[in-house]
């Protein structure tokens, strides 16, 4: 069975949402779960709706879709990125930011046709990703190399992670550690324990969260078991932490 696939169109014009919205309309496998007229508005409505894929204008007033992608790309669900465009310039910019293609307007049947399945594969590709991550019944443990040995750490027993510099520190019951891995990387790993990112530098253990603290400009300030410090939850991540933690 074809997988679905949930797309929100975003651009200043609505000729060419509706023409965009038309062609993706001919092919079944695609589901259009929403619309925005700015980037601005579509970094809401990607935090509200958590599609899987956005198509993108580029040439946009005040946040373009460059700076909209980059703004998305710190969220926790990641969607893919089509850039939709009449300009062919900023191509190699839309590519820095890994976009999954990148279309000229006026869009051609057939290329649509090759951009879907591009998704597809890519999409796929993460599917089978996921499926190999181990399950919170794993007897895994993560592996922590030190100048003398090899330390393993139950995922249980971090409070909570975070990058800093070259270095990924990982915050355990009893101490903290350093890895090279990225962060993203050990967020995939973790998956099926109970974490949860709540800012682009932060990951924590929702098992040891003790209060949530209103600070300002719709952030929060987050305070761990056991721990003095405070940590910072960007205003992008509380809706969902929230939803994580509360019955």
């Amino acid at each position: 069975m074809t997988k679905t696939i949930e797309v929100l169109i975003v651009d200043d014009e609505r000729y060419s949402r509706e023409e965009l919205k038309h062609l993706l309309g001919e092919h079944q496998q695609i589901k259009i779960i929403g619309e925005a007229d700015s980037g601005e508005a579509a970094v809401m409505r990607t935090i509200q709706l958590q599609p899987d894929v956005v198509f993108l204008d580029i040439d946009m007033p005040k946040m373009n879709g460059i700076q909209a992608a980059k703004s998305m790309k710190e969220l926790k669900k990641v969607p893919l990125f089509v850039f939709a465009t009449a300009y062919p310039d900023f191509a190699a910019d839309a590519f820095r930011i890994e976009a999954v293609d990148y279309l000229l307007k006026p869009f051609e049947e057939d290329q649509l046709k090759d951009t879907i399945k591009r998704l597809e594969k890519v999409m796929s590709l993460g599917s089978e990703s996921e499926e190999r991550v181990a399950s919170p019944s794993s007897p895994h443990k993560l592996a922590i190399e030190g100048e003398d040995a090899i330390t393993y750490l139950n995922p249980n027993d971090i409070l909570y992670i975070y990058r800093e510099e070259k270095w990924t520190q990982v915050v355990g019951k009893e101490r903290e550690y350093q890895l090279r891995i990225p962060l993203k990387d050990l967020e995939a790993r973790l998956k099926p324990f109970s974490f949860f990112r709540i800012h682009k530098s932060y990951l924590v253990n929702l098992d040891y969260v003790s209060r949530l603290i209103p600070w300002f400009n719709g952030a929060y300030h987050l305070e761990i078991k056991g721990r003095k410090e405070t940590l910072t939850v960007s205003r992008n991540y509380i809706k969902g932490l929230r939803s994580k933690l509360e019955l």
